[in-house]
């Protein structure tokens, strides 16, 4: 008997291998993947301005990075003993006006260089919902713990979601029109909106993706294709899993052994054989340099060490980008 349906994923034509330039951007469940992604030292960047839930914000990032509009004291305010900007995430908030413009503005740097180069973008949607400043008027990507009554909390149609996303892969395509797009919903349920209200802000992403992959799909033709995938995290989660032991003790984020099973199933679509079999040896290797011996001065860890670093060597033979 069957207990459980899986989830159908199509084989890719354009596979990611250690040769890739990628770039994740998006929810909290992008940085789940992106660790993957670095743990098997694949050439990656995730989220360079932090965890960004809505897609209007993801838009005005790229945007910044592209057109390299760097950032000014007008675009940042002090609060909390903190200098902050309401398009980053907390986490690159600092003490030092000067250091936190400087940041901000080297991240646009490399950030733009990055793109130029990438191979495939990997964008993970989280919500519909956004908070708009009343002062400014501009949807926000992190309140930073401004007072509530500071914003107004609204739903971003499915229209809204598809025209962020669209003038997002426009702007990556005006400097790197070969780039890849995958795009993923997070399986992450933002419950304090609501259940229901969680179920429609989701609903909206889908609706917006479904417009979007086919606007681009209906512009390739023979001697140009645009490259738009989805990747069901969402489904693999809803369906396959569907249970709550996978699940953290919040109940809302997918606990290790789920990312686990995601990061398997991404494999089997966009890993190639010659891909997989590099990574297990990059998993060799990593499971080598974690291991702590009782004596480290014994004849056989120095020989263990020893086979260890001969096999980092083979390895970047190969692989010479990998660093360990």
């Amino acid at each position: 008997m069957i207990f459980s349906l899986k989830v159908p994923i199509s084989k890719t034509n354009t596979t990611i291998n250690y040769e890739s330039n990628l770039l994740l951007l998006g929810s909290c469940f992008a940085e789940n993947i992106g660790s993957k992604f670095s743990y098997f030292k694949f050439n990656v960047s995730v989220n360079p301005f932090g965890i960004i839930f809505n897609t209007i914000s993801l838009e005005k990032l790229i945007h910044r990075v592209v057109q390299k509009d760097f950032y000014t004291e007008k675009d940042i305010f002090f609060h909390n003993d903190l200098w902050h900007c309401y398009e980053v995430h907390s986490e690159l908030s600092h003490s030092d006006k000067e250091v936190f413009l400087i940041t901000l503005n080297t991240l646009i740097e490399v950030t733009h260089e990055q793109i130029t180069k990438l191979s495939h973008c990997i964008i993970t949607l989280g919500t519909s919902w956004g908070y708009r400043n009343i002062a400014s008027g501009e949807i926000v990507a992190n309140c930073h713990k401004v007072p509530q009554k500071e914003f107004i909390k609204e739903l971003l149609t499915s229209q809204e979601n598809e025209k962020s996303l669209k003038n997002t892969m426009t702007l990556i395509h005006s400097v790197n029109p070969t780039c890849n797009f995958i795009f993923t919903i997070s399986p992450v349920r933002h419950i304090k909106d609501g259940f229901f209200e969680n179920n429609v802000s989701k609903g909206n992403l889908f609706s917006a993706l479904h417009i979007l992959i086919n606007d681009f799909n209906l512009l390739n033709t023979e001697h140009f294709k645009l490259n738009t995938y989805y990747f069901p995290s969402y489904e693999i989660v809803m369906d396959e899993l569907r249970d709550y032991r996978f699940y953290n003790a919040d109940m809302l984020h997918p606990n290790q052994l789920a990312v686990d099973y995601i990061w398997e199933r991404f494999s089997e679509t966009y890993f190639e054989s010659a891909t997989l079999s590099i990574m297990k040896e990059v998993e060799l290797i990593q499971k080598g340099l974690t291991h702590r011996p009782f004596n480290p001065n014994t004849e056989s860890h120095q020989k263990f060490v020893t086979q260890l670093q001969l096999k980092i060597e083979s390895l970047k033979v190969k692989c010479p980008t990998i660093q360990f």
